[in-house]
């Protein structure tokens, strides 16, 4: 054990912490990635034990391993899920530290840049965790400090900003499971843009056959972030005929990635072209619930649905 946590300065001080899990699995529950691939390996639980057994010796670092522990979305849904209070995500970026020092980088869920970037800097001043700097010649960035948040994507004019894994929030991959609702569902009328934190807390692994659901008349899609809200990305269902799309957000001074800011200035842009194109920009809304509030998400998304239901389609 000594020699492993020579190796590991950084994951050392959690040693007693790690122990503190009880495998309770709660936290995979509410986990994005394993909601998305189903393998627990993506879950956080996984990633502790995976912790443990860099520590203990176990396990041996490697790009398998750098993968899986650089591939988190910091939603922090797994730490307020832990019946045991473990601070999961600063133990994962302490692992990413020392993992970093060993040159495992992942890169997971960690944003890069490919070369058809411009060089204009936006994303540095996006980025509200300081992970992304500029060395005269190409734009960097820094693995632990990047929490995956994806505003540098939806910023980039080039298209150079990405995550190479991105367990289903890109904005392809929302685009198309919008253009299949609309496509397999008779009643198909909104879809419901939402952060991790806006989500429903309960039973989020848990997928109803599609038998049960085809006279469902709104899908909700995470996104991860709202500042990861393009605008193309909110325009997209109405391409499929949607009748409304609204966004929920983290509340004012909630969100750890200022993506509720953005998005409420992306959402206000959006109104303000419908209204210049003569459509009720009230097809297009913002709300904001706070973590866990199901009862409020619900409520809002049956009162968005009743004002679509007066408005009627876009014709």
């Amino acid at each position: 054990m000594e020699n492993k946590t020579k190796e590991f300065k950084h994951l050392e001080k959690w040693q007693k912490t790690l122990a503190n899990c009880i495998r309770c699995g709660y936290c995979y529950e509410h986990c994005p990635m394993f909601k998305y691939t189903g393998w627990e390996s993506d879950a956080p639980r996984a990633k502790i034990i995976t912790a443990f057994g860099l520590l203990s010796g176990e396990v041996e670092p490697s790009e398998s391993v750098s993968q899986k522990m650089f591939s988190c979305f910091y939603c922090k849904r797994c730490e307020a899920a832990c019946s045991s209070g473990v601070a999961l995500t600063d133990i994962f970026t302490d692992a990413k530290k020392d993992l970093v020092e060993m040159d495992l980088k992942g890169p997971g869920t960690t944003s890069t840049t490919k070369l058809t970037c411009a060089r204009c800097l936006i994303c540095l001043k996006a980025c509200p965790h300081e992970a992304r700097s500029y060395d005269g010649k190409n734009i960097v960035v820094d693995p632990v400090k990047c929490q995956a948040c994806g505003i540098c994507i939806e910023v980039c004019p080039a298209g150079a900003a990405t995550i190479q894994n991105s367990f289903g929030t890109d904005r392809n991959m929302l685009m198309d499971r919008a253009s299949n609702f609309f496509s397999t569902h008779e009643a198909a009328k909104a879809i419901i843009f939402a952060c991790n934190w806006s989500y429903y807390p309960d039973l989020q692994a848990s997928v109803l056959p599609d038998a049960e659901t085809r006279d469902k008349n709104y899908e909700i899609l995470v996104n991860m972030c709202g500042g990861r809200l393009e605008p193309q990305l909110l325009m997209a269902p109405f391409l499929y005929n949607a009748w409304g799309v609204m966004a929920a957000v983290c509340p004012e001074d909630k969100c750890d990635h200022k993506g509720n800011v953005r998005a409420k200035k992306t959402i206000e842009s959006l109104k303000n072209t419908f209204k210049s194109i003569d459509i009720d920009p009230e097809r297009v809304r913002l709300v904001e619930i706070k973590a866990g509030d199901k009862a409020k998400f619900k409520a809002e998304i049956d009162t968005f649905m009743d004002n679509l239901n007066k408005m009627g389609p876009i014709r």
